[in-house]
């Protein structure tokens, strides 16, 4: 699973790197400052959560016992959302997708959250 996740990591911050240069050169005469400022928002969390992701699976490979994929399904997931709405919201301007951006928001902190959990605290418990 460490070897999944840290793919899944990689492609992220593949991606991020794609849609930054994206934003920066072809989307920076479409878009208004408020669009551009948010999908930079959204290409620059998704770039902090798939060097999240590159970690995790490093800790996963290190502590196995930890038991630390429903951390990374939260990662993966909340970057998805999170990210994804706001890249959408700022290209097609449908308003309803800022609605769905805190739901990222609070996965990404349920499995900080979760991760953090896991490490320090299920020691006591496992």
């Amino acid at each position: 699973m460490a070897r999944i996740v840290f793919a899944i990591g990689s492609i992220l911050g593949g991606l991020a790197v794609a849609l930054g240069a994206f934003g920066a050169h072809a989307l920076r005469d479409q878009l208004s400052a408020r669009q551009l400022e948010v999908f930079e928002t959204g290409v620059r969390y998704q770039m902090y959560h798939a060097l999240a992701l590159l970690a995790l699976a490093w800790a996963m490979s290190r502590w196995p016992q930890r038991r630390l994929e429903t951390a990374a399904v939260l990662l993966i997931v909340g970057t998805i959302v999170f990210s994804g709405s706001l890249h959408l919201l700022a290209l097609t301007d449908i308003r309803w997708l800022g609605m769905v951006t805190p739901i990222g928001g609070v996965t990404l902190i349920l499995g900080w959250g979760f991760a953090a959990w896991r490490l320090f605290v299920a020691d006591r418990g496992s």
